[in-house]
């Protein structure tokens, strides 16, 4: 990590108060560096070895390269003739292997031209490391200024208006892939505990780079990050900066959704929802392999070898990225994952680096929404990246004081720990110890979009995007010079990966997206409805078409109330029958083709448009077929209560004789708990019966014959509960030949004979929080 006397020295780095001139920097506001891994300093035992990501061809990969196979990644190895040291299937298809030439000294490109040459490849790629976008050692004071709409902050994003129209929805899940989080911080807290954060789960398959004792595993929580002298001189960590632990998940998670109105600490930019955290980045970084993984994962794909996610978020915030590795250049595997991600409505969100250049992986992939960082007056910040890749710009956190020392008056507050290695107090980024970089654009942006969900939760993700630069609605500001300079420069899109903006320039909507964020202008284009227009496969020259809008739709508590049909080009215009209805009816042309448009109003007269155009035989639109049906997101079953009953085999003979049974409640307190025998509470003569005997523990009698389901029934509030059951299968005795004897013992029951036979030891449910 740089300290601030070697940023001050590298003046081309360096945003300015107002501008710089000559090179020459004219405040203390600096460079966040990001945290970096130097491929050229690192030595390895063996350089040929190399992680690759490879993709293979066809709905089945296997077959792609020939069955049988019990392992496709090392038929694939074999046939190019590279050593195979170790693969992974993260998805159907797509493997990340550890491979090396079979051909000593052969070098790294050969033998991954010759991989990628292979007919079942359809893409192979370096697993590279990403990294967290910058974070100094320092917070800030706590005003959140940025979440305000004064004067003197032009880029501030005006949540306080957006609140007045929806804090969020109890249905949202953003997933925050990052160093992982701090449950234990106040204001963060599980969602068991009456906070915002769900179990999530750690991608990070290396050991040494999760820290925390081993690889991939159900426990996000971040250990820390940091690194020492020792570790930067071992093979897995050269080329890595020596720094403290950064808690980047818990400062970008408290901007996303810190507690609100909890009287303490700050507040996030949503009051409702949940943060689901991964983890992807550790010691040094991450490796893409992890981290693509991850971003499936938190969509609703299945991973191999990781529990499905049964709570799958619309957004992922992605604060990390490095530069690609040609401009422009998103990776195929990347591009790949955004693309399944989009296909089932989840957007990705991306922080666009802080290098002064061009805009970083994965933000500069096509589908995804990248972040700009803007200083408090609205002009780009110095260290951020720029280009066309930008969607939008927000605040980034800017420090205007001209001496060296004095506190930061423009950083982004929010949630951080203490601990220099492993995890101390929790606390807040303040004055002092600010708080600066793209890395916390793009939560604001994040957190908007779900604002912008919670108000109408049809919004797929390109309409998000779309509606995000509709509600950018103030233009860049003009930067004011600092003396002797007489001028603030425009920004520029950058022509090659070495051409740097590292000062404050004026921002344009080629460099720094169409607009400066702002949560109230969004939260009100997502509040329009959407407009859907579907119409025959067939359509025959000369022959009526019917146009269907009834499957538009409104945002959450509002209805479409009125349809419009209109023409908007013709030769000769056609007539339409049903005009102000959802449903119209025009004759196809002969030759040419028409355009119509369709525009509906909801309530409040919010409107939205979208046009088709007719031809003799087709007709296209990019509007949807069908808007959405759940405006209104559904609540999740964020916060569990788990419930186990024991024992899970029993002794009972029917018509003798009683068992106790305890129940184990845990992620709760204050728990009513009831007991419950083939579903009557209590039970009953002809079911057996069952006593309390105490909260958590009860006697059960078997009647003759039995074959009852014992039940305890857990619940912490009216939206919680959980049960738990064991299926009793009680012999009735069977007396000895010559009719005396000793009656039979009770069948034990393993838990898996239990599922066979209909009942769980301990079964988990969800409700509503």
């Amino acid at each position: 990590m740089f300290n601030r006397a070697m940023l001050v020295a590298i003046a081309g780095l360096v945003g300015s108060v107002g501008g710089s001139a000559g090179g020459i920097i004219a405040s203390n506001e600096y460079n966040p560096i990001a945290r970096h891994f130097d491929p050229s300093a690192a030595a390895s035992a063996d350089d040929t070895t190399q992680r690759v990501i490879v993709r293979l061809r066809g709905a089945d990969a296997v077959a792609a390269i020939g069955k049988p196979a019990s392992d496709p990644a090392a038929t694939l190895a074999g046939r190019v003739h590279m050593n195979l040291k170790s693969s992974r299937r993260l998805v159907p298809g797509l493997h990340v292997m550890e491979i090396s030439p079979a051909v000593s000294g052969e070098p790294v490109s050969v033998s991954l031209a010759r991989l990628r040459a292979d007919p079942a490849v359809q893409y192979a790629e370096i697993d590279q490391r990403r990294f967290a976008h910058a974070v100094p050692n320092d917070p800030l004071f706590a005003g959140q200024w940025y979440l305000q709409n004064a004067a003197n902050t032009p880029s501030a994003v005006n949540a306080q208006g957006a609140w007045d129209k929806t804090t969020g929805s109890t249905g949202l899940v953003i997933a925050d892939l990052d160093t992982g989080i701090r449950f234990d911080h106040p204001d963060l807290l599980s969602a068991v505990n009456g906070g915002r954060l769900l179990p999530g789960y750690d991608f990070i398959s290396v050991a040494a780079i999760a820290n925390d004792g081993d690889g991939r595993d159900s426990d996000p929580s971040d250990p820390g990050d940091w690194i020492t002298s020792a570790d930067a001189a071992t093979a897995t960590f050269s080329g890595c900066t020596v720094e403290n632990s950064s808690w980047h998940g818990t400062r970008t998670a408290g901007i996303l959704a810190a507690i609100a109105n909890n009287n303490a600490g700050v507040s996030g930019l949503t009051w409702r929802g949940f943060v689901l955290p991964v983890r992807v980045l550790g010691k040094c970084g991450g490796y893409d392999s992890d981290i693509v993984a991850a971003m499936l994962w938190a969509g609703g794909i299945h991973v191999d070898g990781v529990p499905d996610n049964t709570t799958p978020a619309k957004l992922e915030n992605m604060s990390l990225g490095s530069k690609p590795s040609a401009l422009d250049v998103c990776p195929s595997t990347y591009q790949d994952v955004v693309s399944q991600l989009a296909a089932r409505g989840v957007l990705v969100v991306a922080s666009a680096g802080n290098e002064g250049g061009p805009v970083d992986v994965p933000a500069n992939c096509p589908g995804v929404a990248a972040v700009g960082g803007l200083r408090h007056m609205g002009t780009k910040v110095g260290y951020s990246n720029v280009g066309t890749e930008v969607l939008v710009s927000a605040p980034a956190g800017n420090c205007v004081n001209p001496v060296a020392g004095q506190p930061c008056l423009f950083s982004i507050v929010t949630t951080v720990n203490l601990g220099a290695q492993g995890p101390g107090a929790n606390s807040y980024t303040d004055q002092i110890n600010y708080n600066v970089g793209t890395s916390f654009s793009a939560p604001i942006v994040t957190g908007i979009a779900g604002l912008m969900l919670a108000a109408n939760g049809n919004l797929r993700p390109a309409q998000l995007m779309a509606r995000l630069q509709e509600g950018a609605v103030k233009p860049f500001p003009v930067g004011v010079p600092t003396p002797p300079a007489t001028s603030v420069p425009q920004c520029h899109v950058p022509t090659s990966l070495n051409d740097v903006q590292g000062a404050e320039c004026n921002c344009t909507t080629t460099t720094c997206g169409a607009g400066m964020a702002n949560a109230l202008g969004s939260v009100n284009a997502a509040l329009r409805p959407i407009v859907a227009i579907a119409f025959p496969n067939t359509i025959t020259a000369g022959q009526n078409v019917v146009l269907q809008g009834g499957g538009s739709a409104a945002a959450c508590g509002h209805s479409v109330t009125t349809y419009a049909w209109t023409v908007v080009s013709a030769g000769n215009p056609p007539a339409i029958q049903g005009a102000q209805t959802g449903t119209a009816t025009v004759v196809a042309p002969t030759s040419g083709s028409f355009t119509l448009r369709l525009t509906v109003t909801d309530e409040a007269g919010r409107q939205d448009s979208a046009d088709v155009i007719v031809n003799p035989t087709s007709a296209t639109t990019t509007a949807p077929a069908i808007a959405g049906t759940t405006a209104c997101l559904v609540p999740i079953a964020a916060a569990m209560v788990n419930i186990s009953v024991s024992p899970t085999t029993s002794s009972l003979v029917a018509g003798s004789g009683t068992q106790a049974f305890t129940a184990t409640v845990t992620n709760t307190s204050n728990t009513a708990l009831t007991w419950q025998v083939n579903g009557i509470v209590g039970g009953n003569a002809s079911v057996g019966t069952i006593s309390t005997d105490g909260l958590y523990s009860a006697p059960a009698t078997v009647p003759t014959p039995a074959n009852v389901t014992v039940t305890a029934v857990a619940a912490a509030d009216t939206t919680r509960s959980a049960t738990a059951t064991i299926t009793i299968t009680a012999p009735v005795p069977v007396p000895p030949s010559g009719g005396t004897g000793g009656g039979g013992g009770g069948g034990a029951l393993d838990w898996c004979s239990l599922i066979a036979l209909g009942g769980l030891a301990c079964l988990r449910r969800r409700a509503l929080l």
